[in-house]
């Protein structure tokens, strides 16, 4: 599966699959072979951040 390019749409997309799908942020990037850094750089470039406790970019 490819995902979503658009920023604010990679957003709904990685938060909506941590809270269907995966026990972590780490079982997500796994799952679709991704880097987890760069996941998490394209989020911080819109002012998203991974809050761990919550288990979501907010």
């Amino acid at each position: 599966m490819n995902l979503p390019k658009d920023p604010v749409m990679l957003l709904s997309f990685v938060n909506t699959y941590l809270r269907d799908r995966h026990p972590s942020l780490e079982d997500f990037c796994q799952s679709y072979d991704i880097s987890q850094e760069s996941l998490v750089s394209a989020l911080e470039a819109i002012d998203y951040h991974y809050d761990p406790e919550k288990k979501r970019f907010l």
